[in-house]
């Protein structure tokens, strides 16, 4: 039997709707987060706070779901650009055999998508040649992993630029 750090790991389904103007896409979900079934759930990843300072949402008090539902109606959507891949722990440098989401499908079914937000450098590399096409603005930010050590106040200042495609 295969070891769980070897077995074949999987993105979620994509949290959009018809509403969405700005979709965030992550790598693929980490070790805590495929373990939770839940988007961002290492305790010491700071997505939730950025987006929800650009959102002027107060998500970190809310549950898991009031934090998708409150996503949804700020017009914030989630995903990632690894459908599925190998990889031993977390690290996206670790991503081996990976196939991607079908994100021009996506972006086309959005009508009020306006921005697609790269959650790191990995996912800025294997998603922005997928979506150049798309007409959207393509906009690499700062991972929200605590692996990634930038401070805090320097990656919340890259984050706010999607306050502009919410209002």
């Amino acid at each position: 039997m295969t070891p769980a750090s070897d077995a074949l790991k999987r993105s979620f389904p994509p949290v959009v709707d018809d509403r969405t103007r700005v979709l965030l896409l992550g790598s693929l979900p980490g070790e805590a987060s495929l373990e939770r079934g839940q988007y961002y759930a290492h305790p010491r990843n700071q997505f939730w706070r950025l987006v929800g300072a650009a959102a002027e949402i107060d998500l970190i008090s809310l549950a898991y779901e009031d934090r998708l539902e409150a996503l949804l109606d700020a017009r914030i959507g989630l995903w990632d650009v690894v459908a599925s891949a190998r990889r031993r722990g977390s690290l996206d440098a670790a991503i081996r055999d990976h196939s991607p989401n079908a994100l021009p499908d996506l972006a086309a079914a959005l009508p009020e998508l306006r921005a697609v937000g790269f959650n790191g450098g990995t996912s800025a590399r294997l998603g922005m040649p997928a979506l150049a096409q798309s007409g959207r603005a393509l906009l690499p930010l700062p991972s929200s992993s605590p692996a990634y050590t930038l401070p805090f106040e320097r990656k919340l200042e890259a984050w706010m630029a999607l306050k502009s495609f919410l209002d």
